[in-house]
């Protein structure tokens, strides 16, 4: 399920240039490949960019028409997502509660592995990318043991590439595992062809036709549809 329109994606890769969370080079990913492009969504690391972060997670939300009653922001990077995009969310006139989860059970106060509204109705699960599936099945299962219905997830970029298990490629990425597996939609700011199209609208640029082509070539050895 594409999210927003193509503008706030383009607008997306831009800010995240912009920020340095996403950078060109030779990266080793979690799967062992050499990717030519860095994602790293913790460099969106003061106010200023949270708060813009933030916009385009709920405006893209909004666009893409998904159902949703609350927010949850599995630990840790998703907790300060959810919160800043509830803010978000009600700054432009959709008030929804929020909730998150710890990683490690409370003993005392209100005890408890869950922390904010009571999980209830459909989720929305906001995350910052999404590798394996695996925080999705956690999510999953914390919002399900709850009784309220884990429903979607947002994302910021959908790297759009295959898979990986028990050290293998496979046919799928995951986010299609999470969409047609679990059954949930998966909503992204961007995705890898979003960011294809950037760099060929910046072709006049020699060092932009140069990180198109690693980034194309990378696509095609690993993407998927």
């Amino acid at each position: 399920m594409a999210l927003g329109s193509n503008s706030i994606a383009l607008d997306f890769v831009q800010f995240s240039l912009d920020c340095g969370v996403l950078r060109f080079g030779e990266f080793k990913t979690k799967a062992g490949r050499l990717s030519p492009y860095f994602f790293n969504a913790g460099l969106f690391d003061d106010g200023a960019k949270l708060g813009r972060l933030a916009e385009f997670y709920a405006k893209s939300i909004l666009a893409s028409g998904v159902e949703f009653d609350m927010l949850f922001g599995p630990a840790y990077k998703g907790i300060p997502l959810a919160a800043a995009v509830a803010i978000e969310l009600a700054r432009l006139g959709r008030n929804v509660p929020f909730a998150y989860n710890r990683k490690e059970a409370k003993d005392h106060g209100e005890g408890g592995s869950l922390v904010g509204a009571p999980l209830q109705g459909r989720v929305l699960i906001v995350d910052d990318v999404m590798s394996a599936g695996t925080a999705a099945r956690e999510s999953i299962a914390i919002i399900q043991a709850a009784g309220a219905t884990p429903h979607a997830v947002a994302i910021a970029l959908d790297r759009q590439e295959k898979a990986t298990e028990n050290g293998h490629d496979v046919a799928h990425s995951a986010v299609q595992y999470v969409r047609n597996t679990l059954g949930l939609q998966v909503c992204a700011i961007a995705s890898l062809a979003d960011l294809l199209q950037y760099l060929e609208k910046g072709h006049d640029s020699a060092e932009m036709a140069q990180h198109q082509n690693r980034v194309q070539a990378y696509r095609d050895r690993y993407g998927v549809e």
